[in-house]
């Protein structure tokens, strides 16, 4: 619909590098900074107000109180004391403030008398020229959101999941702003799970890869079993890929089928998409767990195969160099009246019935693939 349109296009990451620009929205949080907010504007009617220069959270609160729009709140890593302030200023349930500040929580959605308060674990893949059994394949962050009728805020921990761009494209479509933070709220949610789709077609690039390795001939010189490790180290990874998707499902089943005060209903439905791509990924992740302990189970078969052998090889010679040291011991024994020791064919007979028993041994467990 025409209020709506193209919404799929703003929230979707674009594929062509941002260039760095200086701008007064810039959220690149300055090493130098000793505040925790590194972006705070007002929208009124889809559009950013114009400021003679940074507002900080009360002022922005003033100015959307006295002539409406809302104010989105953009901060990374705050401590207890830098997010107290605000805290207080927007009347945050003291519960989600702990976990907003305090991070490493599993994503969930959580209803408060005035706000919702949303968890996000960000996947980020670290790109590697070749998988080892130490390399570290997903980066995980956290996005948590706090929405009310007039303000959103976004707390970020970890280095990656900015939300720059996407502040950007948002800016750049005030139709879709107009609809107020639940708009937001959509466009972060979709914008992390179009990070966890991209994040799930590499892995399974690498598990691909494992799986050739594993089951194609082995070189001349690799040790076997070798990728053991490499494939526990990948099945770690995608555990931690499992917990960010995983329990995202639900909150975001709840946003787009439980009517919410505080969620636009033109909005909501845009959440069942949403929904339907973490459903996606975790079929995906749950997949590549349940392939990985498949190949990690072959791996192991075939070492142990391996082993077995090398055992029957090592038995084989065993047995066939038994028959001359059997001969040899007998007639290493020294008594006087043994058979055929003043025989002068004695030794040339003994020497080639030796050898015609070997040759008989070794070619009866070539036949039974022994050797």
């Amino acid at each position: 619909m025409s209020m709506i349109r193209d919404l799929r296009a703003v929230v979707r990451p674009s594929r062509v590098s941002l260039r760095k620009e200086s701008s007064a929205y810039d959220t690149t949080r300055d090493p130098g900074s000793v505040t925790a907010v590194v972006d705070c504007a007002v929208y009124r009617d889809g559009r950013r107000l114009t400021t003679e220069g940074p507002l900080n959270p009360q002022e922005a609160m003033r100015l959307v109180r006295r002539d409406g729009g809302f104010v989105w709140i953009g901060l990374h890593e705050p401590t207890e004391a830098e997010f107290a302030g605000i805290a207080r200023e927007f009347g945050l349930h003291p519960l989600a403030v702990e976990d907003a500040v305090q991070a490493h929580q599993r994503p969930k959605l959580e209803r408060y008398d005035d706000s919702l308060f949303t968890v996000f674990k960000t996947i980020h893949y670290l790109d590697h020229d070749r998988l080892t059994s130490s390399s570290e394949v997903v980066e995980t962050g956290e996005v948590m959101c706090f929405t009310g009728r007039d303000f959103f805020i976004t707390v970020r921990h970890g280095g990656q999941g900015s939300l720059r761009a996407l502040r950007h494209r948002l800016q750049e479509d005030p139709e879709l702003l107009a609809k107020g933070p639940s708009a937001v709220l959509h466009a972060i949610a979709d914008h992390v799970v179009d990070g966890y789709i991209a994040v799930a077609d590499a892995v399974q690039d690498d598990i691909d890869e494992v799986e050739t390795e594993v089951f194609s001939p082995g070189r001349k010189g690799t040790p076997r079993g070798t990728d053991a490790g490499r494939i526990y180290q990948l099945k770690r990874e995608v555990l931690e890929f499992k917990r960010a998707v995983s329990p995202l499902l639900r909150p975001m089943q709840l946003l787009s089928e439980r009517p919410m005060r505080l969620i636009d209903p033109e909005i909501q439905k845009y959440f069942r998409d949403v929904a339907d791509h973490v459903a996606r990924v975790q079929e995906q992740v749950i997949g590549f767990d349940e392939l990985l302990n498949s190949i990690l189970q072959a791996n192991l078969a075939q070492a142990s195969v391996a082993q077995n052998e090398d055992m029957r090889k090592i038995t084989s010679w065993a047995a066939i160099i038994a028959v001359p040291t059997m001969v040899c011991g007998v007639y290493g024994m020294n008594f006087e009246h043994m058979p055929e020791t003043d025989w002068k064919y004695g030794y040339p007979l003994v020497l080639s019935v030796t050898v015609a028993i070997c040759l008989g041994i070794h070619r009866t467990l070539k036949r039974n693939g022994w050797l």
